[in-house]
């Protein structure tokens, strides 16, 4: 019973919380509508670059095939740090160049390290795949 009075108390404030929040946040950028065009822009250029970084290692297939072919691991190497580059350019062109605070810092750096492990993953998949295939 307290269990599920609970739950449904949780629930009622959780709820309350985030209906309070949203609406702090619909008055904020109300009233501040510089900050909500900044705001719209850095989720555009985080959309745009997700979708690049997605696209960027099948795109470029053909460099993984070369790559198993060459069977040297610093061609592997060589491979995941040019994609990597090319991400970390994109991110920085879309940024406009600069990074204005720590927070953008951090994000972006996390974005690198998940674009890495992505690109490593995509790019092994390939190679898997071009091994079933020979």
């Amino acid at each position: 019973m307290w269990a599920a009075a609970s739950k449904y108390i949780g629930g009622k404030v959780l709820t309350a919380i985030l209906v309070v929040g949203a609406g702090a946040s619909l008055i904020w950028f109300w009233n501040h509508p510089d900050d909500a065009k900044a705001l719209w822009a850095a989720i555009k250029g985080a959309l745009l670059w997700i979708g690049f970084a997605l696209a960027l290692p099948w795109g470029l297939f053909f460099l993984t095939v070369k790559t198993v072919k060459a069977d040297s691991n610093a061609a592997g190497v060589g491979l995941l740090a040019l994609l990597l580059v090319i991400d970390l350019l994109v991110a920085l062109w879309l940024c406009g160049w600069s990074v204005s605070n720590a927070i953008a810092w951090v994000v972006l750096i996390v974005g690198f390290l998940s674009a890495g492990v992505y690109n490593f993953l995509v790019c092994e998949f390939i190679a898997e795949k071009m091994d079933d295939a020979i």
